[in-house]
């Protein structure tokens, strides 16, 4: 009996290459200079406007590539391997639009979906604050109506790409006392009046994309900004985690890869004892289960691309959410491990800043921590098995 291949598509295939070639050829020998200015990698930024890999998964009616979402997977994993912080620009681009392909009006999907696709502009997503983390409906920020306008004030934190970005989906208070139903999500511009950029935070990995406050002072937008229905945002946001978790845990495989090829590469050349150290089991042994965990961890991911490619097309996936969230979690845990024993494998020279493990063992950290910690996935994941 014959059945179709459990696999990516032949474009799946050709785009990787497409990708992994543009990686190697512009992005990898800039990721050490990158990580150590930690200034944000605009030549990178345009190379990947020109190959239109900044954002495929904009529709082509907004004048995007129109990718699916195992597409965008496969686009952030091989920036990835090269850059982490590089493929947040694919990443974090898709987490800030996904709220306006969800629940926004023809109308402001047509005029903030357009730039991106171009590459004029790039979009991020403000939902986190200093005490609203993982417990995110406890914010802060307002939003008060003021005839056919609202004012927002509030602060956000932890906002990847905040100041490079020129649009931010941003959750907000509009009804107080009535919870995660009292939320309403906004597009709100940096040149509007009243934003402003806390200081760039420093941090262990990622260096090259700023994370930074968003900073609302009597930020006064139209009504027609608000994305979706008054009090729908909190339910758009997690709408949107359900498929944006798969970007970061593509992240985490391309990190995770880019540090099982490196020391594949390293082991066969290093001698010790006369003979190359990939002779010896030990060191195989840590390869086989590094190429293990790796591999299982990608087939959840793409399993759960797919399925977030039929819930984008109107199709439910009722495993979605619990999909998503095993991927991110298994795939981060995975990247931290490998990248971990990358490091050993090279010894001494894997702790020095002249190899890129140390470097990848640093960004891989992140991909545990944001768009929601492990803990909280595992939360998730016995909330839907308990349903």
């Amino acid at each position: 009996m014959s059945f179709p291949l459990y696999a990516p598509a032949e474009e799946h295939d050709m785009l990787r290459e497409t990708v992994r070639a543009l990686a190697d050829e512009k992005i990898a020998p800039r990721a050490a200079e990158a990580d150590e200015t930690e200034e944000f990698p605009w030549d990178v930024y345009k190379a990947l406007v020109a190959a239109d890999l900044h954002a495929v998964h904009v529709p082509e009616e907004y004048g995007g590539a129109g990718a699916d979402a195992l597409a965008a997977v496969i686009v952030i994993e091989e920036v990835a391997r090269a850059c982490a912080s590089s493929s947040l620009i694919p990443a974090v681009n898709k987490l800030g639009t996904v709220p306006l392909l969800l629940s926004a009006s023809e109308d402001l999907k047509a005029r903030y979906l357009a730039p991106v696709a171009s590459g004029e502009a790039m979009f991020s997503y403000a939902l986190s604050e200093a005490d609203a983390g993982s417990d995110a409906a406890g914010m802060k920020t307002r939003a008060i109506q003021d005839g056919d306008h609202y004012v927002l004030n509030g602060t956000k934190t932890w906002i990847t790409n905040a100041g490079v970005s020129d649009y931010y989906t941003v959750m907000a208070v509009t009804a107080p006392g009535e919870g995660a139903r009292g939320i309403s999500a906004f597009v709100v511009e940096k040149s509007d009046e009243g934003v402003s950029f806390g200081p760039k935070e420093k941090k262990l990995g990622i260096k090259a994309s700023p994370t930074r406050q968003v900073i609302l002072e009597n930020v006064r937008i139209p009504a027609s900004r608000m994305i979706g229905e008054l009090g729908t945002g909190f339910k758009t946001a997690l709408a949107t985690l359900d498929h944006t978790r798969i970007t970061i845990a593509a992240q985490a495989l391309g990190i995770a890869q880019g540090a099982l090829d490196f020391a594949i590469g390293y082991v066969k050349e290093r001698k010790q004892f006369g003979k190359p150290i990939a002779d010896f089991q030990g060191v195989q042994f840590m390869l086989a289960d590094m190429a293990m965990k790796l591999e299982a961890a990608r087939q959840l991911t793409y399993h759960a691309a797919a399925k977030s490619e039929l819930a984008m097309h109107g199709q439910p996936q009722k495993d979605l959410t619990f999909l998503s969230s095993a991927a991110k979690c298994a795939a981060s845990d995975a990247a931290m491990d490998i990248t971990t024993d990358a490091v050993q494998l090279l010894g001494g020279y894997g702790y020095t800043r002249e190899f890129p493990v140390e470097r990848m063992m640093r960004d891989a950290k992140i991909t545990q921590i944001y768009e929601g910690t492990n803990q909280i996935q595992r939360m998730v994941m016995a909330r839907q098995l308990l349903k």
